[in-house]
């Protein structure tokens, strides 16, 4: 029987999503659900040289009862050059950065008008780039979903991973400094480890 997981979509998601959507199959999606503050839908971490820092993608308004695929990204703000300048600040030296970065600079480049088509086709990219073959579907409203893992709303910033049952750290190289700091950005990895990234996400899956 096909593996589905039911999950959110996050910007750049960090590595305790992709333990926790390992062994999926597919992955539904659901845009018409109702957007929630201080969640990972406009938010990522990255590694820079003293500090982890936090890219987030500005939104139009603060209305809180919006689906999600009626986000709309707020231009007026010069977010996407910060972004990819924070980004080459932080990976410019890693060993996969010339090959990979082209792939989401592409992307910005496009202006998309909604996050969700952000954060669609990066997570697309970051998926491929993975090696990972799982399907991504928009979930039908009628859908049933009694076969389907739904961890919808529980990768959350408000709680450490350590709470949940989905990631556990494996090590890797990282830019600037000796201590490891886990559960970054899928950027993180890509950027530092590049082929290799697939099988470190398959050890940092919990074992139960």
């Amino acid at each position: 029987m096909l593996k589905r997981i039911a999950v959110d979509l996050h910007y750049f998601p960090n590595l305790e999503f992709f333990a926790a959507i390992a062994d999926a199959e597919e992955l539904l999606f659901f845009p018409e659900e109702r957007y929630q503050r201080q969640s990972y839908f406009n938010r990522t971490q990255i590694r820079l040289a003293n500090k982890t820092g936090t890219l987030s993608v500005p939104i139009q308004g603060r209305r809180p009862r919006i689906s999600l695929k009626k986000i709309k990204i707020d231009y007026t703000q010069n977010w996407a050059k910060i972004h990819l300048r924070g980004i080459q600040s932080a990976y410019g030296k890693a060993p996969f950065f010339e090959y990979y970065f082209p792939y989401f600079e592409k992307v910005f480049q496009q202006n998309p008008e909604s996050l969700w088509d952000l954060n669609w086709d990066l997570l697309t990219i970051c998926l491929k780039l993975l090696g990972m073959p799982v399907k991504m579907r928009v979930q039908d409203k009628d859908e049933d979903l009694s076969l389907v893992q739904d961890i919808r709303g529980q990768l959350v910033p408000s709680e450490p991973f350590s709470e949940r049952g989905y990631y556990q750290p494996e090590s890797y190289f990282q830019l600037f400094g000796l201590d490891f700091d886990p559960n970054l950005s899928i950027l993180d990895l890509l950027f530092c480890e590049g082929p290799a990234s697939k099988g470190i996400v398959l050890k940092s899956v919990k074992k139960h």
